[in-house]
């Protein structure tokens, strides 16, 4: 008897790890999607001089495919990218679709990110908009990125294991230097925020960090994801090499910290509220104005990003050594997923705060976009958006005074137009196939050599490669992943500190009788359309209120599509009566628009 007692005890003992383990099972996998084509643009800064010339690090994808005691699955993939075009989702979904171990993996179940570093390749994005600084659409690109990360997916797949998933979070202290805000005047509107002074920007973010860990058996580390808001921006405009940015030096730190215990650790660090945060935070009026002159901890940007990418880490870590981890309760995964035409949502009252029924319109980009983010990279000089200014305000009072004497259905679209997008000095309008207030855009009165970016559109209008749909994305996905009691929320836009909360405190109130645990916002998420604000952000029209393109009430509008999302979330996908899809694209027009190397840069220092 004693020796079976002995023995019992000894087996508990070695086997103690086994039954801890949850009802989950999850596989990781970490895949090279490095390229870039020589002299093209690098995408997100929209500089012509912006171009890629060699690597300084590589880019990752990271996937983590996770999967319930009924085999129902979801793929989460963080990429080392700017954003994540609707067309790119939808090509790597196609490809797992081919494979027959991940047919299970759809549109609904599949999430990609990236963490918006502002040094990986363009030319990936089929909307005209996306393709003017590169200049044009490089098929290579996007066929590279798709394959890349549908293996890193289906090699993900290939590697489930049983595991444990906790949730953490922690908070960077306030002397950290990893994030500060930079349009504090529109967060200052905010009614639900203390106004804070330019030395207190710091406090003007949202300084939590939420991580997920995956254990394996005995808690062996298997890898980890985490949210948190700074724009991968480090790294500024007038640098010509590849780089993740301070989020790849991050995880590349986190990773090689595993090495011993697992060589094959995957760590991703991904984006949160980023819309108004900037890791810069040192002003040195010796840098050339178009590079901006805020820099980071050091003037070198590469070692700013480390600094960065450290600090990340280091926190990232500390919540990894925490004991204060809590267990993702055992449940189902459950993935919902709807697509909505943002030119034209309808907004429920409860979000707009007013009786009068308020609506989006087609995509609009402002004069104040075009400037740029004056801490992480300015663009038209402030001159030449002064005088756009007044010239789209021109153009206002002359298309509203046709329309008070014209009535019929364009005119009332033009009224629509101003009274949704409120103060936005109107000067694309991307929904309509519009620059400068003209659809005519090759004999715009602008000449081609002032400026190269205008130089690409008259091309591209020229020779018919403008026609065939809007330049930017109107039909863009929202999706919730719910893995037991933990909810993603994925988003295709960047979004604000004050709107991001917002957003997930409404969020919180749709699931209050569900027992979630945590709500985790995934903005850069399976598509991209520019900013969303808060109303009262809007009325500022900073660099964000002028890239909020749907208009003032564009986070209402985000508010009220994840409630329709909410109440319809049990209904697949395909079952559903809402048929809106993203608008597919012909060889044709993308041949059209195909890069070209220009002669000469404008704008290089």
């Amino acid at each position: 008897m004693l020796q079976k007692l002995t023995l019992f005890c000894v087996l508990a003992f070695v086997f103690n790890g086994i039954s801890q383990i949850s009802e989950f099972k999850v596989g990781l996998a970490k895949t090279d999607i490095t390229i870039y084509k020589k002299g093209g643009g690098m995408l997100g800064y929209s500089m012509a001089f912006n171009v890629s010339e060699g690597i300084e690090t590589p880019l990752f994808a990271r996937s983590f495919v996770i999967e319930d005691a009924s085999k129902h699955k979801v793929a989460i993939v963080e990429c080392e990218l700017c954003f994540i075009p609707s067309e790119l989702k939808a090509n790597i979904v196609n490809l797992l679709q081919k494979n027959s171990a991940t047919r299970d993996l759809t549109e609904e179940n599949v999430i990609i990110m990236a963490q918006h570093t502002h040094c990986g390749p363009a030319g990936f994005c089929h909307y005209a908009s996306y393709n003017m600084s590169v200049p044009g659409y490089i098929p290579e690109i996007f066929d590279f990125l798709s394959s890349k990360i549908a293996a890193s997916i289906i090699e993900a797949n290939q590697n489930i294991v049983p595991c444990n998933i906790k949730l953490n979070k922690g908070f960077f202290p306030e002397d950290w230097e990893v994030a500060f805000n930079r349009s504090l005047p529109a967060y200052n509107r905010n009614k639900d925020v203390i106004p804070l002074k330019h030395n207190d920007r710091h406090k003007a973010v949202n300084r939590e960090m939420t991580l997920l860990q995956f254990e394996g058996e005995n808690k062996f580390p298997l890898g980890s994801i985490n949210w948190f808001g700074v724009h991968a921006t480090s790294i500024s405009n007038d640098i010509k090499n590849i780089n993740a940015d301070n989020k790849g030096y991050a995880a590349t730190f986190l990773e090689q910290h595993f090495l011993a215990k697992n060589k094959n650790y995957v760590g991703a660090f991904a984006q949160g509220t980023a819309g108004d945060v900037t890791p810069k935070f040192v002003y040195n009026p010796k840098r050339h104005w178009q590079r901006g002159y805020w820099e980071g901890k050091f003037p070198d940007d590469v070692a700013s990003a480390k600094y960065n990418g450290d600090l990340q880490y280091k926190k990232a870590l500390e919540i990894l050594e925490s004991e204060n981890q809590y267990q993702v309760a055992n449940g189902s995964i459950h993935c919902a997923m709807r697509y909505f035409d943002f030119s034209c949502i309808t907004i429920d009252t409860m979000y707009s705060h007013t009786a009068d029924i308020k609506t989006t319109s087609p995509s609009c980009i402002g004069m104040t976009m075009l400037g740029g983010a004056l801490m992480d990279g300015p663009a038209a000089p402030k001159a030449v958006v002064a005088i756009g200014k007044v010239w789209t305000r021109g153009i206002r009072l002359v298309e509203l005074a046709k329309a008070a004497i014209i009535h019929n259905e364009k005119t009332e679209a033009i009224k629509l137009k101003y009274k949704v997008q409120g103060r936005k000095w109107i000067a694309l309008e991307s929904g309509n196939n519009r620059l400068l207030g003209t659809s005519n855009v090759k004999d715009l009165i602008l000449p081609a050599f002032m400026d190269p970016t205008i130089a690409t559109f008259k091309r591209y209008h020229k020779n018919g490669a403008l026609k065939e749909h809007t330049w930017s994305p109107q039909i863009l996905p929202v999706q919730l992943v719910q893995i037991g009691d933990v909810v993603l929320v994925s988003i295709p836009f960047e979004i604000t500190t004050t709107a991001g909360r917002r957003l997930k405190k409404g969020i919180e109130d749709l699931y209050a009788n569900e027992n979630i645990k945590e709500i985790i916002l995934c903005p850069y998420a399976n598509s991209y359309s520019g900013y969303i604000t808060t109303y009262e952000e809007y009325q500022e029209q900073m660099y964000e209120g002028g890239h909020t393109v749907f208009g003032e009430y564009g986070l209402a509008a985000l508010q009220t599509v994840f409630k329709e999302l909410y109440n319809e979330k049990h209904i697949p996908l395909h079952a559903t009566e809402n048929k809106i899809t993203p608008p597919r694209f012909s060889e044709k027009e993308l041949l059209k628009r195909s890069f070209y190397e220009r002669k000469k840069e404008k704008g290089k220092k």
